[in-house]
């Protein structure tokens, strides 16, 4: 069964949902982060960087969450046939980690790179009700656990971006969600 490795609230819980969306059974695997397992020689075998989330699927370790992500995505059929329509998505699950989470949440560039992201964002949200379409993917797990960590995180009025809120309400209101979000 795959392992999934993750400390308290960690990024770990971007690919728990995304697991729990496309139902793939695994063990999650929860390291003492303060006490240090992530340092310690059995893990960094996994992850020779030390973070968490990291990923044992049979003999193949993988770790950073966009790549994971993909690797889900791909091994379990939830990726189109179309090279191009693959490339949005890692380009959808690059933006996520490189632009997006770094734009929010370093506070020196928020009030300059927030409206740079969201304005649209919005724009996308109000013609359609998933990145990709009509339909939840992994481009949603991805950005939609960036957007919905916001109100946990930070005290940022996004009123200005209407579609994007619905788009957090509707992805956050998620069984999968729920289960591995929403409950942190």
């Amino acid at each position: 069964m795959l392992k999934l490795y993750g400390g308290a609230r960690s990024r770990a819980s971007i690919v728990q949902w995304y697991l729990e969306e496309i139902a793939v059974p695994y063990e999650f695997v929860t390291l003492d982060m303060q006490a240090g397992a992530h340092l310690q020689p059995e893990f960094l075998e996994i992850n020779p960087i030390g973070k968490v989330p990291a990923i044992v699927d049979g003999d193949f370790k993988l770790w950073e969450s966009g790549a994971i992500l993909l690797y889900l995505a791909q091994k379990y059929g939830k990726m189109p046939d179309s090279l191009e329509q693959q490339a949005e998505i890692v380009q959808w699950v690059m933006f996520a980690n490189a632009t997006l989470g770094p734009g929010i949440f370093v506070e020196a560039s928020r009030d300059r790179e927030t409206p740079k992201m969201l304005e649209p964002l919005n724009r996308i949200f109000e013609k359609q009700p998933f990145l990709m379409g009509d339909e939840f993917g992994v481009a949603d797990a991805a950005v939609g656990s960036i957007l919905c960590y916001i109100p946990m995180m930070l005290k940022l009025d996004l009123s200005a971006y209407p579609a994007v809120l619905d788009y957090m309400k509707r992805i956050s209101e998620r069984p999968a969600f729920q289960k591995a979000i929403g409950g942190n």
